[in-house]
């Protein structure tokens, strides 16, 4: 069971500001898009990175509280009251973020009853974009945490796959895409088979065991059945389009039964969930 974040962990730069009489937003600062700030605050800090992460709590009905991890584009802001301002308080400040959450379709997932620390943490899920946010309400400020969940893209070419094949055996490929519980290879995928196929091709000699990953979540069987048959569909594409010869490539199917990850969280899913290039 996880227990809720202590105090002294979340903020990051939300403490190390003290009662500032200034009242204008941080130079180079900006509201972000999902959330209008409350009358009386001002940015006093403020943090953006292309690529990044944060946890968010989630709590599924009955479920215990877990830590999502989730990385992309992220975007930390913290708003101070304006001296002289009228307080609200913590529930007035969270209440305000998850109603407005809620009317652009977003859902909380968690939220705590502290009253001098209060968090929650909202999703919103629109045309496949997924995005976290998070609120920490304390008297006098509020820490806003965003994060537009993106996968940052694997650099995948012929050179950089030999290179992993000599130094480990073994190579991770993530760009072969396919729909959830399907064998068929989506769109998008055919630049990384290219690569593989460039590889083979620049190595005559070499041959491949082309292994299906999976996670845990459904039955050992099934993800037995569709790995192999992923794992089936790639060796077809390289035979059939790219003129590898097939005896030079052995499709496996391993299922569940080799993480580099832990299941208990959606990255570590993700990560789960690939093809890998083995010698033989």
């Amino acid at each position: 069971m996880i227990k809720p974040r202590s105090f002294t962990v979340l903020t990051g730069f939300a403490l190390l500001l003290g009662t500032c009489l200034c009242a204008q937003d941080k130079a180079g600062s900006k509201d972000h898009p999902l959330f209008t700030r409350m009358s009386g605050y001002y940015i006093a800090n403020y943090q953006q990175s292309d690529f990044d992460s944060a946890e968010f709590e989630n709590q599924e009905p009955g479920k215990y509280l877990e830590r999502v991890v989730v990385e992309g584009k992220k975007t930390v802001i913290l708003y101070m009251l304006t001296q002289g301002a009228r307080v609200p308080t913590t529930i007035e400040v969270v209440r305000n973020h998850t109603n407005a959450a809620e009317r652009v379709g977003g859902k909380m997932t968690y939220q705590n009853q502290d009253p001098g620390y209060r968090i929650a943490s909202m999703k919103f899920s629109k045309g496949g974009q997924e995005t976290w946010a998070q609120i920490l309400a304390q008297e006098g400020r509020y820490t806003l945490t965003i994060v537009e969940k993106a996968a940052i893209e694997q650099q995948v070419t012929a050179e950089f796959l030999a290179k992993d094949l000599t130094d480990t055996g073994h190579t991770a490929v993530y760009g072969i895409l396919f729909d959830t519980g399907k064998a068929d290879i989506k769109p998008g995928s055919e630049g990384v088979l290219a690569e593989i196929a460039g590889l083979l091709k620049s190595k005559p000699a070499l041959k491949l065991y082309v292994v299906g990953h999976t996670d845990n979540a459904g039955a050992l069987e099934m993800n037995m059945r569709l790995s192999q048959a992923r794992a089936e569909a790639v060796v077809n594409v390289l035979t059939t389009k790219h003129g590898i010869s097939a005896p030079r490539l052995k499709p496996l199917g391993d299922g569940p039964t080799a993480p580099v990850a832990s299941n208990s969280t959606e990255e570590g899913r993700a990560k789960n969930r690939r093809v890998e290039l083995v010698e033989q």
